[in-house]
Parts: C-alpha cells; structure tokens; sequence
C-alpha cells in the first residue's frame, strides 16, 4: 500500500525511502528471524528519544550495505611459486 500526496516532491521522496532507504531493515530482520517493521519502528521511537542520531547509525549500515562486495578483503592470489 503505498501513500499519495497531493505534492509530487512528496511522492517522489517516499518512492526514494521506500525503494532504498529500508534496506537496513529487511537485512536486520533476515539477520535476527524478525520482521523488518519492527526494525523500522525500533529506529523510529529510538530516534524521539535520541535526538535523531540513530539515523547516523541506520545510514552508515546502509552505505556498508550498499558497498559490501567492495569492502570485503580480496583473498590473496597464487602465484607461480606457489606450486604445491
């Protein structure tokens, strides 16, 4: 189900949000068996009684999630020397 407002901006930034931002939280809720609306909730009431920086916390993990196959450590390649 998704919203429409009467501002196309905001249709467009929910689209946006609803395309890429709730990666997170489905990874997470694979991670520990829950669904990911609880996640999201989670999130959500830490970031009232935060002051909003858990957002800090919810964009780092998506930039690591987006850049994962990058981060990881390339395993070290045989060489000619290596004959076994």
């Amino acid at each position: 189900m998704t919203m429409n407002f009467k501002l196309p901006i905001l249709n467009r930034i929910l689209h946006f949000f609803e395309k890429n931002a709730f990666g997170v939280c489905e990874w997470l809720g694979k991670k520990f068996g829950v669904q990911p609306l609880v996640f999201r909730k989670l999130f959500i009431y830490i970031s009232f009684i935060a002051f909003g920086s858990p957002f800090i916390i919810y964009f780092l993990m998506a930039f690591l999630l987006e850049n994962k196959e990058k981060l990881k450590p390339r395993k070290k390649r045989k060489t000619v020397w290596d004959l076994k």
